[in-house]
């Protein structure tokens, strides 16, 4: 018998839910290697990275984290943030500085209404919704550029500055993405959204680049949305949605819409993508680290799944990846939910079913 195909993967639960959901996560994984008949293997490595590390040492990650995140064929992370660091601190010591100088510059966010999951969208009932919400992830508004200065003023007279970075390389390639994703889909439109009335520089320059780049893509639907209409068209026309691209902070707001729209930002997946593969990508759900119910075996697990589902995707295994967001649909459509989506069982009762649905 052959060797198993192995995958080494970082795993950082990082805060409050976080350790919960990724344990989710990497026990789906291993129950769907031991169902692949010696073919597959997942070789996990923990690092205890977060706000408690930040408490004992003074930093997110260890100051050579990067260099040892970087043998690793993808980043398996779970949730930031606890009520004693400051958010911007957790955000930027530890996510952040892993999208930014792992250069993963595609944040991919799917929209997925699951079945047995009510919607608080009535249009979802009866019409099949499914979008996806591409993100430029490396530089826009959380370039991190700007600083506070003339404090030495006095009270009130500070002035923070906090300035979006659009280039053009880095908005072409997030579009060029979003349009190659579009042709792998059913519906071959892209949506771009932006502000350009209001932020005539960085977001003009994004739209004249969607322009160009659509006339590569002849066979690609598009259109161009202001921010405030695609809010609303998302709970209005979400059926006319299929590729949603858009700017870092734009994006961000928008796909939590659309998981708030499908039920439960518990449900979300997504991924930090390094396109070219000269770092690994990181897989993530979407919600936070939820610290009002953290330890008490109640965090929704689907997110984390699915991301894990995507990171499958990543490493080149579609049947597996399939497999896995079947057994998550087949979860949810047997009523086993937890509370955020209506249900009443914890995140073990999830796992459990989610692996017993693989066979």
């Amino acid at each position: 018998m052959s060797a198993p195909r192995t995958f080494r993967i970082a795993a950082i639960p990082a805060d409050g839910v976080g350790a919960e959901v990724v344990a989710a996560g990497r026990a789906v994984l291993d129950a769907l290697a031991r169902s692949s008949g010696g073919a597959l293997a997942f070789d996990w490595t923990e690092f205890p990275w977060g706000c408690g590390y930040y408490e004992k040492t003074g930093r997110m990650m260890d100051e050579d984290g990067l260099k040892a995140l970087e043998k690793f064929d993808a980043v398996y992370f779970g949730a930031v943030g606890w009520p004693s660091v400051p958010d911007h601190v957790s955000l930027w010591g530890l996510r952040l500085r892993i999208c930014q100088n792992f250069d993963q510059w595609a944040n991919v966010r799917p929209v997925h209404f699951h079945p047995g999951v009510t919607s608080p969208l009535r249009k979802a009932d009866d019409t099949a919704l499914d979008w996806v919400v591409v993100r430029e992830n490396s530089e826009g508004e959380y370039a991190g550029l700007g600083g506070r200065n003339l404090s030495g003023r006095g009270p009130g007279n500070e002035v923070a500055l906090q300035t979006a970075l659009f280039t053009e390389r880095g908005c072409e390639r997030i579009i060029r993405f979003a349009f190659d994703l579009a042709r792998t889909r059913s519906r071959r439109k892209v949506s771009s959204v932006t502000k350009s009335n209001a932020q005539q520089y960085g977001m003009v320059l994004w739209d004249e680049v969607f322009a160009r780049v659509a006339g590569d893509y002849p066979d690609v639907e598009t259109e161009s949305v202001l921010v405030d209409a695609m809010s609303a068209k998302f709970v209005l026309h979400p059926e006319d949605l299929s590729v949603v691209v858009a700017s870092n902070l734009n994006a961000d707001i928008l796909s939590d819409l659309g998981s708030a729209l499908a039920g439960s930002l518990g449900l979300a997946a997504s991924a930090n993508l390094n396109p070219e593969r000269r770092f690994p990508s990181m897989f993530e759900p979407v919600h936070g680290s939820a610290p009002d119910i953290a330890g008490q075996g109640l965090a929704n697990p689907i997110g984390a799944i699915g991301s894990a589902a995507l990171m499958l995707d990543h490493f080149g295994l579609a049947d597996e990846a399939a497999r896995v967001h079947k057994a998550i649909e087949r979860t949810t459509a047997s009523g086993v939910l937890t509370r955020d989506v209506g249900g009443t069982v914890g995140t073990d009762e999830v796992v459990a079913a989610v692996i017993e649905h693989l066979a």
